[in-house]
């Protein structure tokens, strides 16, 4: 292959990218990111790198989940913590019933961008530029808002840097002391529809707590009780951006994308021949790509192939986003095909993008059995096949909005216009996510019990 450099992926065909008026202000933001500082360093990537090998291998889990599409608009300090205390929430409930270390990555700090299926909407007779994310355009119904601005390149960077300050201080600062975690975890149990089903396992654990604090091992002598490790991610759709923070670790010679820890290619921009898998290719961020319904066997081996050469554990995330009904027709070949060619990779599950539909009122959602539906679908295939289920990648948020129906609440479609406050597609809310860990916390612990088991 020819030599790669960051920008060489400008010589590649490229889709779901901004037509903007003034490509001479595009080059003045372009050269103006270069010059900033990098949002996360090249150690922090290597070092969730080692975590990722770990759920490669069966001995961790990926919980990767945050907003379909960060907005300038709720940029606020609340809605950053809620969204990092539902993460943190249902890591311990994870870590604790599934008995299995959890990796965290937050779709935060950078997810500013989306891909779209049409080019244009039109709405009442009036057609106008898709909303691409508020990076590239505006979500306000306007000709003027829906033009591409390229100074929204800067205000996501400096959103991004604000964002990250302030999880790096939850992450160390006692908000993510497991003692408070868990208290807020009893707070779901009390109000919860099925509390009764889920008040034993939260109960264990604050006794857990106790019995350390017995033992002498407290938040004062052991930081892992007050601190936690929380990694970014974002899908990296707009390469003029990720290009500009990229950068030289002056400690190995290597290229990073340090506008997050991960990154990820998403289901319509992973042409082989295309410029995101010959960006993707050269940086040495851990990567992920989603993998949907239409996949086949040889082009995933390939596309592992290209983005994964050395075929290093921790490297490669494949997401799976298929819908609850097509998943177990479609997933087993392709998991089948990747441990037959003996290819290192960290499978995980995107239940979200595969489920959506529209109700008779006129909004996107999606329904948590169909969502749940997949998951255990996920991993009863990977059990089948003899591989690991390695994570879970949730749209989802702390706010208590009304976006997907069902639940132990029941959401119907009628409630959707309680507080349907997302930007692009439905997220699950704090409640709703919650549930989602405590159903699945069994299963987990199973099938990492069972798969450790035949590696033996």
């Amino acid at each position: 292959m020819a030599q790669w450099t960051p920008d060489s992926w400008r010589k590649f065909p490229i889709v779901q990218q901004p037509t903007y008026p003034n490509l001479d202000k595009v080059k003045q933001v372009e050269a103006q990111l270069k010059t900033f500082p990098p949002l996360v360093f090249a150690a922090e990537t290597r070092q969730l790198h080692e975590h990722l090998a770990k759920v490669a291998s069966g001995e961790a889990f990926l919980l990767q989940g945050g907003d379909c599409a960060e907005s300038f608009a709720d940029f606020n300090a609340p809605k950053i913590r809620d969204t990092f205390k539902t993460l943190l929430q249902m890591a311990v409930v994870l870590t604790f019933s599934g008995n299995c270390p959890i990796v965290k990555v937050a779709r935060m700090a950078g997810q500013y961008a989306k891909p779209r299926s049409d080019d244009m909407e039109t709405r009442g007779g009036v057609t106008l530029p898709s909303y691409r994310g508020d990076i590239i355009n505006g979500f306000e119904f306007t000709e003027q808002a829906r033009i591409p601005n390229p100074d929204n390149l800067l205000t996501a960077y400096h959103h991004s840097s604000s964002t990250l300050n302030l999880l790096r201080a939850f992450a160390q600062g006692g908000l993510a002391d497991l003692h408070e975690v868990n208290r807020w975890n009893m707070d779901f149990v009390q109000n919860s529809p099925v509390a009764e089903q889920y008040h034993d396992l939260a109960h264990r654990i604050q006794e857990a707590l106790g019995f350390m604090e017995v033992c002498g091992i407290n938040a004062a002598n052991t930081p892992v009780i007050k601190e936690t490790e929380l990694y970014t991610s974002h899908e990296a759709l707009l390469l003029n951006y990720e290009e500009a923070l990229t950068r030289k670790d002056t400690l190995t010679g290597l290229w990073y994308d340090c506008s997050a820890h991960m990154v990820w290619i998403g289901e319509r921009t992973r042409q082989l021949d295309h410029a995101h898998i010959e960006f993707f290719r050269g940086i040495n961020n851990p990567i992920g790509v989603k993998v949907g319904p239409g996949m086949q066997p040889d082009e995933l081996i390939k596309l592992i192939d290209a983005l994964n050469p050395d075929n290093k554990k921790g490297r490669l995330t494949l997401i799976t986003r298929m819908g609850a009904d097509n998943l177990a027709e479609k997933l087993p070949s392709l998991v089948n095909r990747v441990k037959q060619e003996g290819r290192n990779v960290v499978w995980t599950s995107d239940p979200m993008h595969g489920n959506t539909i529209k109700t008779d009122n006129g909004y996107k959602t999606r329904d948590f059995n169909a969502i749940l539906k997949e998951i255990q679908s996920f991993f009863a295939v990977h059990r089948a096949e003899g591989s690991y289920a390695g994570g879970i990648h949730l749209e989802m948020t702390g706010l208590d909005v009304t976006e997907c129906t069902g639940g132990a609440y029941n959401l119907s479609s009628t409630d959707l216009e309680r507080c349907y406050r997302t930007q692009c597609d439905p997220r699950l809310n704090q409640n709703q996510v919650l549930e989602m860990a405590f159903s699945i916390s069994d299963t987990l612990k199973t099938a990492r019990a069972d798969y450790l088991a035949s590696i033996k």
